[in-house]
């Protein structure tokens, strides 16, 4: 067979797919059960697909009907003009899409989620993080529209499945929690997330070497991951605890010349974790053409409301649903 017979074969079943109009959903086991990966089963579906389910009258906006043609939570979709899955972007005019934020939201927050969910990274990095828990990561990042989920990369396709179809980021860590892996590593670690589906890259850089003064191999460990990871957002870990205020300032000001996205307060797991000082530090060498990111020890909105004040665009934290909806953190929450 020549490659011009493969041609015509490919064409021909195109053309019959195209007449079928043939859908392949994902894996499901009924109405009560998904499969994630690995083959796990999860006893409850993280979305509703289209359409009513049996003896259920799907809510709309007042005089407003959901047009039906992507997924829907049907417990939470309000249909309104702003979903980007009830009416897509290109309904809207180029006047509304300049007036509006950074993220286009699907139907409306629930009346607990604030404002500051779009700058949050919704986050379990915890070593004993099991399946099920990831799937609730994501199930609650659709629900309050959180900016990303933040997993370890073992789980980045298992997100990125999860959460197709949203606007919620998958974002993964690079050489965590440490930093000291080298530069080849770490790049060759963050390709391996990008195709897995990570949106954002949070890398540590190599904390020893900048404490050492090598200010060289910091530099160049964090163009090592910027060149892997170009079209995604970088995030560099400074581990701020361990530092001088001269190392953060260095450290900033690397992270700027390699033109990563972002700095970031901590990783979650050192000896301590973001602070307003070294958040407002951050953004006087960074300037504001460049992200920050406070994480580590964000446990309530008015520590969050804090960071932001300082100058944080982004935070991470496990505490997220505490901290939209005014609550306390639960135990081990960081």
């Amino acid at each position: 067979m020549n490659d011009e017979d493969i041609k015509k074969i490919a064409a021909e079943v195109a053309r019959i797919m195209k007449g079928t109009k043939q859908e392949f959903p994902r894996q499901t086991l009924g109405d009560s059960v998904s499969i994630g990966t690995a083959g796990k089963v999860f006893q409850h579906p993280l979305v509703k697909q289209a359409g009513n389910p049996p003896g259920a009258a799907k809510p709309s906006a007042p005089g407003k009907a959901c047009s039906g043609q992507a997924d829907c939570r049907f417990e939470e979709n309000t249909c309104s003009s702003s979903c980007q899955s009830c009416n897509p972007l290109t309904s809207y005019t180029p006047q509304q899409v300049k007036a509006s934020a950074d993220r286009v939201s699907f139907c409306n927050p629930n009346e607990a989620s604030t404002s500051i969910a779009g700058m949050i990274d919704h986050t379990l990095l915890k070593a004993n993080a099991t399946q099920e828990e990831i799937g609730k990561l994501c199930e609650e990042a659709r629900k309050y529209r959180f900016a990303s989920v933040c997993v370890n990369p073992g789980y980045v396709a298992m997100a990125a499945r999860l959460l197709s179809g949203s606007t919620v980021k998958v974002c993964t860590v690079i050489g965590f929690p440490l930093g000291s892996t080298t530069p080849t590593v770490k790049a060759i670690e963050a390709r391996d997330a990008i195709a897995n589906g990570a949106d954002e890259i949070d890398m540590v850089l190599n904390i020893g070497a900048l404490k050492s003064g090598n200010d060289q191999l910091v530099l160049d460990d964090i163009k090592a991951v910027r060149d892997a990871t170009r079209g995604k957002v970088l995030k560099v870990i400074l581990e701020t605890s361990y530092l001088t205020r001269d190392e953060k300032v260095r450290a900033c000001r690397m992270s700027k010349a390699a033109q990563a996205d972002f700095v970031k307060t901590s990783t979650g797991f050192g000896s301590g974790g973001a602070t307003p000082e070294d958040v407002a530090l951050m953004r006087e060498t960074v300037g504001p053409g460049m992200g920050v990111k406070a994480s580590g020890g964000i446990k309530d909105s008015k520590i969050a409301e804090a960071m932001i004040k300082a100058g944080a665009n982004r935070l991470g934290t496990s505490a997220s649903i505490a901290i939209v909806s005014g609550g306390e953190a639960a135990k081990g929450q960081y």
